[in-house]
């Protein structure tokens, strides 16, 4: 059995697993507010935790309705070490965490090897952490689960949708998808910036930019498949390192949203 160990722990949360079990559980009880129903799909930032954790919260608490009904979780990011000129899926058998290890579902893999702009390289899933950032809030929030990783390059919005209209369809399935919004402006205009792009993702563009939304062509992909054209898009929380952990002068931006 191969995995992929954790790349970012101890950089954008904490290596110890007390003590990271103890900070997502922070951030998940931070509201007091009942969670939202089960969504179908998320969009969740991917910073350190000190970031954007808080607001990532809000989207994966939605998850503590009925953690028994996801059994398989679809997780869509952006590349950011390797160039990937569609989407990549790794060849291993389980993706690490200080909080353990979950195992890929190789059945659903197997199905989407062969469609347009997916190709087979660990070498992007490696040090990537838009991806893995999300995995001990899952692993909090649910119980057992597989994962559908795809780290998302140069692919197409069809591309992206015709991979995420291949599996999600099953009841037990949920999609999420990684991506923080804009980057290193000055705090006024991030906030203005992220609030044109929140209205973006409300009325289900499929046109966003890179310098809108690092994950852009994954939440693309989200609007274009036909499975999601029909769920709801609610925004849960947004805000950017300024209002947490950051420099005034160069933020980045930060949304959670929940498609029901």
């Amino acid at each position: 059995m191969t995995t992929r160990p954790a790349a970012v722990a101890g950089y954008f949360y904490d290596a110890n697993a007390s003590r990271l079990q103890h900070h997502v559980k922070e951030l998940l009880e931070a509201e007091s507010a009942l969670p939202d129903p089960l969504p179908k799909a998320l969009i969740v930032p991917h910073a350190g935790y000190i970031y954007s954790g808080s607001t990532a919260a809000c989207a994966f608490r939605c998850l503590l309705t009925d953690p028994d009904q996801v059994k398989r979780v679809i997780l869509i990011g952006p590349a950011h070490r390797v160039y990937v000129e569609g989407m990549a899926i790794p060849s291993v058998d389980c993706f690490a965490t200080p909080l353990g290890d979950i195992p890929l579902d190789r059945e659903g893999l197997n199905q989407i090897e062969d469609l347009p702009g997916v190709q087979v390289s660990d070498e992007a899933h490696r040090e990537e952490h838009s991806l893995e950032v999300q995995l001990p809030f899952l692993q909090s929030v649910l119980n057992q689960f597989t994962l559908i990783p795809l780290v998302v390059g140069g692919a197409s919005a069809g591309e992206v949708a015709t991979v995420i209209d291949a599996l999600v369809d099953d009841p037990h399935t949920l999609l999420v998808i990684s991506s923080d919004l804009s980057h290193f402006l000055s705090y006024p205009e991030a906030q203005q910036v992220d609030a044109s792009t929140c209205d973006y993702i409300l009325h289900k563009s499929t046109s966003l930019k890179g310098e809108q939304a690092c994950g852009a062509r994954a939440i693309n992909g989200l609007m274009a498949s036909a499975k999601c054209r029909a769920l709801k898009v609610k925004l849960l929380h947004a805000c950017n390192s300024g209002d947490t952990a950051g420099d005034l002068n160069r933020v980045v931006g930060y949304a959670a949203f929940a498609l029901h």
